[in-house]
């Protein structure tokens, strides 16, 4: 049923707000959203000044961050009784808008993702800390598994030998990046001491592991500037890692926005996750994350997964910075 009701000033900032709290590499928020001519909907553009080229040079982990911001948008509109039909790269690759929300349907239902998730989008944040060694319910597993299934992703959560061969592969990345000057420099460039609205700021920092077994990412440099607290981690953490079986502009947004629908679900029934990124942005070692046995798919993120601290909340970009006035 179409609504025909122009989105409001307040619904457009509600939207923006939702969308802008969606995570991204390093925190750089690469995103913009302008309201449809007919106000009866959303364009989300991709703000090349906000790129991360030494990590991500070809633009795929901007798109996932896009993706999730997509995603958010979708369960905001839901929360405003709309329902979101989108297309994704309407002009093509390499053309703006990266995809188009039409929001001039009544939603049909008022949890079409099962769960509410429109309050889990504030709460959701990325925890570097240590998890206890809980494990997540198989139920819970199969949930996460359904949620990126309908985005059209695999969500695959690795059994033991799958995990120590992505946590070798992260670490071989994470000494690879550290050797990098180039790679170093961007990386600390994102890192924030003073209070600011994008960037990692020292209190989301975390943790770093003082056995070495989970190699989370150098913020703060080799040898690092600013010292992270050593945490005991869990001695086999629980790794997902998502899959498409293309690997085109389309799957990466496809991947941001399943990505963001389990994380969401997850964080509505007290699991944390973060994102270990290292592997994904080399080619050699992303290529050797995939299980050879299960053919050739391309991985597009890893996350880790568990019960512990909910980790800090990360400055966001003010809406005014975000969201495109109705007229423009």
């Amino acid at each position: 049923m179409t609504t025909g009701t122009a989105l409001t000033a307040a619904d457009l900032r509600l939207l923006a707000e939702a969308g802008g709290l969606a995570p991204s590499l390093h925190n750089s928020q690469p995103w913009r959203f302008r309201p449809t001519p007919d106000l009866l909907g959303l364009e989300v553009h991709a703000d090349p000044g906000r790129a991360v080229p030494a990590a991500d040079p070809d633009g795929r982990a901007m798109h996932i961050s896009i993706g999730a911001a997509v995603f958010n948008l979708r369960v905001a509109a839901a929360h405003l009784g709309r329902e979101a039909a989108v297309r994704l790269l309407p002009a093509g690759e390499d053309a703006q808008p990266r995809a188009v929300l039409d929001l001039s349907a009544q939603a049909g239902s008022p949890r079409p993702f099962g769960a509410d998730l429109y309050p889990a989008i504030a709460q959701r944040h990325s925890s570097r800390h240590p998890f206890t060694n809980r494990d997540v319910p198989e139920a819970l597993v199969a949930d996460l598994i359904t949620a990126a299934q309908d985005e059209g992703v695999t969500l695959t959560v690795l059994e033991e030998y799958g995990v120590r061969r992505v946590l070798t592969l992260t670490s071989e990345a994470e000494a690879r990046i550290a050797a990098d000057v180039t790679r170093e420099a961007e990386t600390r460039r994102w890192l924030r001491l003073e209070p600011s609205y994008d960037g990692i700021p020292l209190a989301a920092l975390g943790s770093h592991d003082r056995d070495a077994r989970v190699p989370m990412r150098g913020f703060a440099g080799h040898p690092p500037r600013h010292t992270t607290p050593a945490g005991r981690f869990e001695a086999l953490p629980q790794l997902a890692v998502l899959e498409t079986h293309f690997d085109g502009q389309a799957d990466w947004l496809r991947t941001g926005q399943a990505m963001q629908r389990a994380w969401l679900l997850a964080t509505v029934h007290g699991l944390r996750a973060s994102v270990l990124h290292q592997a994904v942005e080399i080619p050699d070692t992303r290529w050797r994350l995939r299980d050879p046995a299960e053919g050739p798919a391309h991985v597009q993120l890893v996350l880790r997964l568990g019960y512990g601290p909910s980790g800090a909340t990360s400055p966001r970009r003010p809406v005014e910075d975000v969201l495109d006035p109705a007229d423009g």
